[in-house]
């Protein structure tokens, strides 16, 4: 049985900034070599954060972006951005998520918990290459309509190319958050813990999961692209201290997969 689609809609337009393409060379922002990459990932990941039970997802993998120098490298894990500064060992910009739904379908956990809504984070994003084998991102993102909260993402990735086709990455994550974002996925008030039978929960915020992943990346052919990927991460702080997580869930989160994608070239004047 397959979960809601998570969708990794990753619109990489990663322009040297916001005006390269401005009038001043006599061209729009969107015109010269362009790619479009469509595929989908398979994985087996917990049904929801903080669930002890595996089933098996998908997700649909969409990524358009403009052909040329591009960042030395990409994880699954980078939500959509967009590049506003593009400099030889910095980027920088703006960056979203689209939050899906959460309610007891995804599990008999969460009957009597309060359904948390779809929505979207939006923030920014800055990432460093401190070598031409290491990268570190930080993305930082507001919540709308899902929760109210703020979420930092943190990673370090190592990669190196085993072969021409070849490519090996990983390293650590860690996530931080708001009380407003805990107190949606995590807390229990009294009405809730009355009809959920869980005890009363009310968090703070703090750093919600430590972890690391990894992925080995094959580029079959100019256009098809595969993957295997492996994210472990541990939930920490107020996420951990949950009832949800103590009395029903797990506090050890893995997700293991496969991703195809095929790349279209296109030009735009």
């Amino acid at each position: 049985m397959f979960a809601k689609s998570r969708l990794f809609f990753t619109l990489g337009l990663f322009a040297a900034s916001a005006g390269a393409a401005s009038a001043g060379d006599g061209q729009h922002f969107w015109s010269g070599d362009w790619y479009l990459s469509v595929g989908a990932a398979g994985f087996t990941a917990p049904k929801f954060e903080g669930s002890k039970h595996n089933r098996l997802q998908w997700s649909p993998l969409i990524s358009v972006g403009k052909q040329g120098p591009g960042p030395r490298f990409s994880s699954r894990n980078d939500n959509p951005s967009f590049a506003l500064i593009d400099n030889d060992g910095i980027r920088a910009g703006i960056v979203g998520k689209f939050v899906p739904s959460r309610d007891s379908s995804d599990g008999h956990e969460l009957k009597g918990l309060k359904k948390v809504k779809w929505g979207a984070e939006v923030g920014g994003f800055v990432e460093a290459y401190p070598t031409d084998w290491l990268r570190a991102r930080v993305e930082v993102r507001q919540g709308i309509r899902a929760h109210s909260g703020i979420v930092a993402d943190a990673a370090v990735d190592a990669f190196t190319d085993i072969t021409p086709e070849l490519r090996l990455s990983g390293g650590p994550r860690m996530t931080l958050a708001s009380t407003d974002y805990f107190d949606a996925y995590y807390g229990v008030n009294a009405k809730e813990s009355a009809a959920s039978g869980l005890s009363p929960y009310n968090p703070g915020g703090g750093v919600k999961s430590v972890g690391a992943g990894g992925a080995l990346t094959w580029k079959a052919t100019q256009n098809w692209t595969t993957s295997t990927f492996l994210e472990y991460s541990r939930l920490t702080g107020p996420a951990a201290d949950s009832s949800l997580v103590r009395e029903r869930g797990d506090r050890n989160q893995l997700l293991v997969g496969v991703s195809a994608s095929y790349k279209f070239n296109f030009t735009l004047n």
